[in-house]
């Protein structure tokens, strides 16, 4: 009995020795850095498509204007998405890329790309709503949360 878990033991440490040999370092400086430069890069993307919309129709609102924007972002992160480039700024900025509305098209674009051999019904349309349903089901429990923490809060004073 020994004997087996003394050769489990040399097995999980030359594993261990592989992954930290395929591992690639990073930096955390580094990958800091450019997570928020690209994560800052799209919000004064996005800040400037909003600006340009706001010189072009002055009379719109500024709730349309940043609805405007947002359907232009999500556009934008899904053709991304489908030619490849979005892997690449993904690679570079880490998680700056995937800010919350940018980083969900790209979500749910590549889960329909993934499964589209399956059919347009069974592999790209119900791998989109496996995509949406947790992100739907955090954002209530969560906002909730906040809710009551916030009536809590205010229901002190």
């Amino acid at each position: 009995m020994a004997e087996g878990s003394n050769a489990i033991k040399q097995r999980n440490e030359r594993y261990n020795k592989y992954v930290d040999t395929v591992t690639p370092k990073t930096s955390i400086p580094k990958a800091l850095f450019h997570s928020f430069a690209v994560g800052g890069t799209t919000c004064v993307i996005g800040q400037g498509i909003g600006d340009i919309i706001m010189l072009i129709s002055p009379a719109m609102s500024k709730d349309m204007v940043a609805n405007i924007t947002s359907m232009i972002l999500v556009t934008v992160a899904i053709l991304f998405t489908g030619l490849g480039f979005f892997d690449v700024i993904a690679r570079q900025g880490g998680a700056g890329s995937f800010l919350p509305i940018t980083g969900f098209a790209n979500a749910m674009a590549s889960a329909s790309m993934e499964f589209k051999t399956e059919g347009l019904i069974f592999g790209t349309s119900v791998k989109l709503f496996s995509v949406v349903g947790p992100v739907v089901v955090n954002g209530i429990v969560w906002s909730s949360l906040a809710g009551l923490i916030n009536l809590w809060i205010l229901g002190m004073y």
